[in-house]
This record gives C-alpha cells, structure tokens and sequence, in this order.
C-alpha cells in the first residue's frame, strides 16, 4: 500500500514537472474581437501542437490583442491566433458635423465617403451625414 502512495506521488510530481502553462478561453471569442483578460484562464497541459506557441498572460496586461479567428470555449490561445490591436479612426469634419469612425478609407468624393470597416465591411457616409 505504502509503494502505491509513494508510486502515486512520483507519479503526480512528474506531470507538474513537465507541464506548460497555458492561457484558455472561458467562453466564446468571435473573429476580430477585442480580447480581455476576463474571458481567460491559465491552465497546465502535458503537451501543445507543435506548430503552437502558448501566449501568456502577461501579453495581455501590456497590450491589446484581437483574435484572427474564431475561438471555441476551452481552447488554447496561441500567438498565431491573435494580433496587436491598433486604432484605426478616421475623423471627418464636414463643416458642422463631426464623425469618427473605426477603419481605413476606401473613397472620397464630394457627395460620399468609402469606409473599410474592421470587419470588412463597407460603409458609405453622405457628407450631408446620413448613412447610405
């Protein structure tokens, strides 16, 4: 009984040894979404994909990131599956009108504006201020 235990212990001792601290969704993450630290968990796990580089938590306290595609409840985050997030706005005054919006200008002409939307979209802005 006494071997079982100590056999037991060794055996639960070399699996912490050898496990790699992993960063793991707790619900679901949408394409393109802006990742927080509230919808991750660190967990341990014997082994990752090879082609998988775990990101840690500490990449999120620096920065923002946003996911370049969909993650599923309980999986691992690597860093092939997001990207730094950068603001990308553009500012439009158009006399007494003011708008900012999120992306990258397609087109400008003198009735309209072609905007880029992160998720790639295209929205046109009338320079009088109504949307399409």
């Amino acid at each position: 009984m006494l071997r079982l235990k100590c056999l037991f212990f060794v055996i639960a001792l070399s699996i912490n040894l050898y496990s790699i601290e992993v960063l793991v969704t707790n619900s679901k993450i949408n394409y393109k979404e802006i990742i927080s630290v509230k919808k991750l968990s660190s967990g341990k796990v014997l082994s990752v994909k090879k082609f998988c580089i775990p990101a840690t938590i500490s990449d999120f306290e620096n920065n923002k990131y946003y996911a370049t595609r969909y993650l599923r409840k309980g999986s691992i985050i690597c860093l092939k599956d997001i990207e730094k997030y950068s603001k990308n706005s553009i500012l439009f005054n158009f006399g007494s009108i003011q708008i900012e919006r999120d992306g990258e200008l397609i087109f400008e002409n003198d009735e309209y504006i072609k905007i880029k939307k992160r998720d790639g979209k295209i929205e046109k802005i009338y320079k009088d201020g109504r949307l399409r």
